[in-house]
């Protein structure tokens, strides 16, 4: 018995991967998160393919569910959001699958936070400014390691990409600020990125909560965080040596000005 964990990627449906758009033509059965997953990539699946919403099920419920399928011989994809990789909760899945006997292939996807910087106009890793990029998320109902703390993490002073944490940004602005981050640092919110009621906000670490509250973006926003996000970065002068006439590489003899 062989499932497929498939990334849908953030929003849009054509930005699943090739792999993924396969296993969903020749699937037999597709469970999906239906709160996050964008119904149209299943245009392409079987019509007599049998989709079933995993939004208010439990874990075991929905294991329950894949190993019966799997079992009766048939194709099963497990559609998750984004990239499963990240905040993806399939380890926990898998540990059940495999106790089961089941062998498990994960198909990788578009992530919200690159779906995110692709619609902010962003390059997360700037020569000179930034060249570490760190994805979190602020601690609320869910803990996070003691090692892993907001107030350490931004102690960095990096680009930081925030999941789940929209109902969370006065302790994101609380945190950066008490790692000394300037109040004016910039700051970009992505709600629904890809998606056709996509919106962008572009603020600072200072005005975060309010300026979410005034758009109203409570849910699905990726916040992305660093003077890698300023709107003027393009004015000023961060070029990397990659395409520097004089740096020599591996493909390059650089040559003097």
């Amino acid at each position: 018995m062989k499932l497929f964990i498939v990334g849908a990627g953030p929003g849009a449906a054509d930005l699943i991967t090739v792999r993924g758009l396969r296993l969903i033509k020749e699937a037999d059965v597709i469970l999906y998160a239906d709160s996050l997953v964008n119904e149209d990539v299943f245009q392409e699946a079987k019509p007599e393919a049998e989709i079933l919403k995993t939004a208010g099920m439990h874990l075991e419920e929905m294991v329950d569910v894949m190993i019966e399928h799997l079992q009766a011989g048939k194709k099963v994809v497990r559609l998750h959001t984004g990239d499963p990789a990240v905040y993806g909760a399939i380890m926990e899945q898998m540990t059940l699958l495999k106790e089961k006997g089941v062998d498990i292939e994960i198909v990788p996807g578009v992530s919200s936070v690159f779906a995110a910087a692709a619609s902010a106009g962003a390059e997360l890793t700037i020569p000179d400014l930034t060249q570490t990029v760190i994805l979190t998320r602020a601690e609320g109902r869910t803990p996070v390691p003691d090692r892993e703390k907001l107030a350490d993490l931004a102690k960095h002073h990096c680009t930081i990409a925030f999941f789940l944490s929209a109902t969370l940004t006065k302790k994101v602005m609380r945190e950066l600020m008490d790692a000394g981050w300037a109040p004016e640092t910039p700051v970009a919110v992505v709600y629904k990125a890809t998606w056709p009621d996509e919106k962008i906000v572009r603020t600072t670490v200072e005005n975060l909560d309010e300026d979410m509250r005034k758009n109203g973006i409570r849910k699905q926003a990726m916040i992305l965080a660093g003077w890698a996000l300023d709107p003027a970065i393009h004015e000023k002068d961060f070029r990397s040596k990659l395409y520097d006439k004089e740096f020599t590489h591996g493909y390059r003899r650089g040559v003097k000005s």
